[in-house]
């Protein structure tokens, strides 16, 4: 690895052991920003809508990552830092159960709403009818990630794992946000 490479990483790993809240948080919230870039250009959108990505930047890190942060302190409390299989699964089954439907829940509404400027009426329509296949999606997904997390990440590094996998994650939400703004509720 680059001096320059190792040095950037060694300065973050630092800020996220003195400053892990904000650093989950700036992560959180940069990250969310470079997936919704990714999600305008792979819909076809031909001029960036900096509107749209401040509204996800904002929600990356107003929402997403203090409670990602919060979330993963207090698993560990429940579970006093255990790592083995049971323990692991424990908290897999706790996170899909808890955060997975209420953060995509949130999304799907906070997209409409905000992003869109859609009135509730049309908003609570689409999640009526795209919420189940979302929420269906992340059951496929998500189980297998939270696996990873809570096993082999150290508790200081699990939202940012997250962040980096729910980058791809917040395509994938942005893509079918669209598709279903396209087909109309």
């Amino acid at each position: 690895m680059g001096s320059v490479a190792k040095n950037g990483l060694n300065n973050y790993v630092k800020q996220l052991q003195e400053h892990p809240l904000r650093t989950k948080v700036i992560t959180a919230g940069v990250l969310s920003g470079i997936s919704d870039i990714v999600s305008q250009k792979l819909t076809g959108i031909q001029k960036l809508q900096f509107k749209r990505l401040f509204l996800k930047v904002f929600l990356g890190a107003a929402y997403l990552g203090p409670f990602g942060h919060y979330f993963h302190i207090i698993l560990e409390k429940i579970f006093k830092g255990k790592k083995d299989s049971k323990t692991v699964a424990k908290k897999v089954l706790i996170e899909q159960l808890t955060s997975s439907p209420l953060n995509n829940l949130l999304f799907m509404i906070y997209y409409g709403l905000v992003i869109e400027g859609q009135p509730w009426v049309n908003v609570k329509a689409r999640v009526k009818k795209g919420y189940p296949s979302v929420q269906y999606a992340a059951w496929m997904f998500w189980p297998a990630v939270g696996w990873i997390n809570y096993k082999f990440m150290p508790l200081h590094f699990r939202v940012v794992f997250h962040s980096l996998i729910a980058f791809c994650w917040g395509i994938f939400l942005n893509l079918r946000a669209r598709s279903m703004t396209l087909t109309k509720p």
